[in-house]
């Protein structure tokens, strides 16, 4: 009888089911989207269990789409988006407040305040990150402070506080497992990446009780089991990690110097450093990669924090286009964006300017400028932020990065990708299977019960759809670039007039 190994896939947006072969291919895919919610601007919100119930449905109806048995399930692996914060009722399961999303900027008065206090070195040097509101620390106060009651239970040990893979590990295991791994604990803020534990200090200054944290384990560990009546037996929960570090496990980035960049609602560049923690000088940040050691190796990363957000933004809020992929077929109709650039700070700039007070903008629209030109010039800010957070990262590595991995949706778009290579001067490889985050945790899972015996066996199975390599006048290059770089300087002046 046939296995498979099951990845939870749970994003920002939605909520997936893919099974995979022993061969790495997918043979059954389900996905949910659920609403957003916006309770003011920079506030982003998610229904928990809305989270849950999307991310049942979606794992049942791939099981069933295919006719497959609870036996023929070897083991579950888990992938999330990061750093988005529910707290919830240790007895009850139910969460005292929605989920506070990555994106949300509620909290960035409370990180200023940190940051006029002196804590940005202590942050960096302790959890590889620096202090903004981007993280669920100040995420976790934030519902202790605003909703009733909620400090005085914490300090009774009635909260309980996770990121998303540790909300579906809860519930899988009928409230019996409160746990996390390396990679999504290094997200939090309050994760010392050195010593592999909690952050008594920081937590402190948050007034974080320890009893609201969960336990830590490697990515790939026995996390528990779920329940029977849930799929119709106990399966194992194997394999768990946040999205970004998964994705570069799907794409084998086991060595020292391996790159790769997900296209997803954000963009997400991440190099494995090896054993030791590389400290950026250049606004980029210090994490945990996955693995299934407990001496794991470290990442540089660069998070731009509006990608393919933007291309939704084209379609759900602009109303310009139908669907994604009429990106490429608008983009490709325009020789250029006739002087236009979109800078899409949505929730603030990440790496590597950290500005949480700047704001989308276009520069250089003139009358000129048609629906063609808007939506080219959208898909091109995806492709200097990307070359931004790169540049910083060969600084910091004292590396020339030759070549780059990339996957997640908008890696599907040719022109991106070209237009990416040009703008890099560097070739973007995609791999055939551009799922690699949710193959990156079924990777995880499979490798702690012996489904895949190691990791050249899991090198097998990659394999390459196509080569992007640069076609673009290194000076044409330059010139677009130096452009992108006025206009985010337009943008964080912008963002300056908004503060006076």
């Amino acid at each position: 009888m046939d296995k498979y190994v099951m990845a939870l896939d749970q994003g920002t947006t939605s909520s997936r089911c893919i099974l995979f072969d022993k061969t790495g291919q997918i043979v059954s895919m389900s996905q949910k989207e659920f609403p957003q919610i916006y309770p003011n601007p920079g506030w982003v919100e998610h229904d928990p269990m809305e989270i849950w119930s999307s991310q049942c449905s979606v794992a049942v109806e791939a099981i069933a789409s295919i006719g497959l048995t609870p036996d023929q399930i070897e083991a579950i692996g888990i992938t999330n988006q990061r750093e988005t914060t529910i707290v919830w009722d240790a007895d009850t399961g139910k969460p005292i407040y929605n989920a506070i999303v990555w994106q949300c900027r509620r909290t960035s008065d409370i990180m200023e305040k940190m940051i006029e206090e002196g804590w940005s070195e202590y942050v960096k040097e302790h959890t590889g990150l620096l202090p903004d509101a981007y993280f669920s620390a100040s995420k976790i106060a934030w519902i202790l402070d605003n909703v009733e009651g909620a400090r005085e239970r914490a300090q009774n040990g009635e909260l309980r506080f996770g990121t998303v893979d540790t909300w579906l590990i809860w519930n899988l295991t009928g409230g019996q497992v409160h746990a996390t791994d390396y990679t999504n604990a290094s997200r939090t803020m309050l994760f010392n990446i050195h010593e592999l534990k909690w952050d008594e200090k920081i937590m402190d200054y948050f007034g974080i009780p320890m009893s609201m944290m969960p336990d830590v384990l490697p990515s790939s560990a026995l996390f528990g089991e779920t329940l029977d009546m849930i799929f119709g037996r106990k399966i194992p929960i194997s394999g768990v990690a946040g999205d970004q570090q998964a994705a570069l496990f799907g794409q084998c980035g086991f060595e020292k110097g391996d790159v790769k960049n997900t296209y997803g609602t954000g963009c997400f560049l991440l190099m494995n450093t090896g054993k030791e923690p590389i400290t950026s000088k250049n606004g980029l940040l210090t994490t945990i990669a996955a693995g299934s050691s407990d001496k794991p190796d470290y990442v540089l990363e660069g998070s731009v924090f509006i990608g393919g957000a933007a291309i939704q933004w084209l379609r759900d809020g602009l109303k310009i286009i139908e669907k994604a992929s009429d990106t490429q077929e608008i983009a490709e109709s325009a020789e250029d964006t006739a002087g236009a650039y979109f800078v899409p700070a949505f929730t603030g700039l990440g790496a590597p300017y950290w500005n949480m007070e700047a704001r989308g903008t276009f520069t250089g629209i003139t009358r000129g400028c048609e629906k063609k030109h808007f939506v080219r010039a959208v898909l091109e800010s995806i492709a200097y932020q990307v070359n931004d957070v790169l540049k910083a990262m060969q600084e910091d590595a004292g590396v020339r990065i030759r070549l780059l991995r990339v996957d997640g949706g908008a890696s599907a778009n040719t022109f991106l990708m070209q237009f990416e290579a040009d703008i890099l001067g560097t070739s973007v490889l995609r791999p055939r299977c551009i799922e690699t985050t949710a193959l990156g945790a079924a990777y995880l899972a499979g490798l702690y019960t012996g489904y895949w015996k190691d990791l050249q066996e899991i090198r097998d199975n990659w394999q390459l759809d196509e080569t992007f390599t640069p076609q673009m006048e290194r000076h044409d290059a330059h010139r677009l670039v130096d452009g992108w770089d006025k206009a985010v300087k337009t943008t964080l002046y912008a963002a300056k007039l908004y503060l006076c």
